[in-house]
């Protein structure tokens, strides 16, 4: 009774998937067929999973958090520079709501030119370290977000359209700051929402906080990054719209109850300007209707970012769904 008692009070938690010691990783092996069931299985259930993927050094973990503090320290109107044509792609905070939380975005993050522009609107002279260093860090994280999304397409039978799909997309990097609150008392950083992007992947400093509402049960469950070389890989809506629901994605969330700063690095896998988000005709049928119009996901996020899409209960489906 005791032992049965205690299970059915332990807490949720969402899979681990150990991408450790598999490379090189080779298609059509056991080993890719082993974690792709696993990966299909874990964004049907949850739409999201913790990875642990050995593939970034310590040494290159360590240089992109310095160089996360080192933006954070920059005088407000200097991290005011760093703007963006797209919503929430720059700067954000200085938000009533949101007292606590800064961020900032770095697009094309794997493409050194640009990063390097990018930092010269913070630092005049540029900042070569900080450039390498999160130019090394989305290059070595790409690895694992592409080994994943080939596995779920490759999962739905998808296989012709694999290349395309991978190469239809671009890395946005979003550095985010929670600062510690004066009490100990728990404090919602950022409200519940789904990314809308294809896949995210999350990286933090070692200070908990984020919670994935469970599609079974709609309770919250705490993520806890169990390895130094873990990461979060949490579904968007637009993998979801791609392949018209067969993937969830997960409302999530940051809530922390210790008096410490925390750090975060999203890694935002999002579609390229002009690409039009459409679902194949293999995943569109009888028991699985289309769910949502082609849509660009530029335009799209740029409806989100009004005050309208902002306030929406499912800005996606209020945009295009069907």
């Amino acid at each position: 009774m005791g032992s049965e008692t205690a299970a059915a009070a332990a807490p949720l938690k969402i899979p681990l998937i150990d991408f450790s010691e598999t490379a090189p990783l080779k298609q059509d092996s056991l080993e890719w067929d082993s974690l792709r069931s696993q990966v299909r299985e874990a964004v049907e259930e949850y739409g999201c999973f913790e990875a642990s993927f050995d593939g970034i050094p310590a040494d290159s973990l360590s240089a992109v958090f310095k160089s996360v503090k080192e933006l954070f320290d920059l005088p407000l109107e200097t991290k005011l520079k760093n703007t963006s044509k797209i919503p929430l792609h720059g700067y954000v905070g200085q938000w009533p709501s949101l007292p606590l939380y800064e961020s900032m975005g770095i697009e094309d993050a794997d493409v050194l030119q640009k990063v390097e522009g990018s930092t010269k609107a913070l630092w005049s002279n540029g900042n070569p370290a900080f450039s390498e260093s999160i130019v090394s860090y989305t290059k070595q994280l790409s690895v694992l977000d592409q080994m994943v999304r080939r596995m779920i397409v490759e999962s739905f039978g998808l296989e012709k359209y694999v290349d395309e799909h991978l190469n239809s997309t671009t890395y946005l990097l979003r550095v985010m700051e929670y600062k510690a609150a004066r009490s100990c008392d728990e404090v919602r950083r950022i409200h519940p929402h789904t990314d809308k992007d294809m896949i995210t992947i999350l990286y933090q400093n070692g200070v908990d906080g984020l919670e994935v509402k469970n599609k079974a049960d709609g309770q919250w469950i705490k993520c806890q990054f169990s390895r130094t070389t873990s990461f979060i890989v949490l579904v968007g809506d637009s993998l979801y719209a791609w392949l018209n629901g067969r993937v969830h994605s997960p409302v999530h969330r940051v809530t922390m109850s210790r008096s410490e700063t925390r750090y975060s690095l999203g890694l935002f896998v999002v579609p390229k300007a002009g690409y039009v988000v459409k679902a194949p005709d293999e995943m569109v049928d009888e028991q699985h209707p289309l769910l949502f119009k082609p849509y660009d996901f530029v335009e799209f996020f740029m409806f989100y970012g009004t005050e309208a899409g902002l306030k929406s209960a499912n800005a996606l489906r209020e945009y295009c769904g069907v």
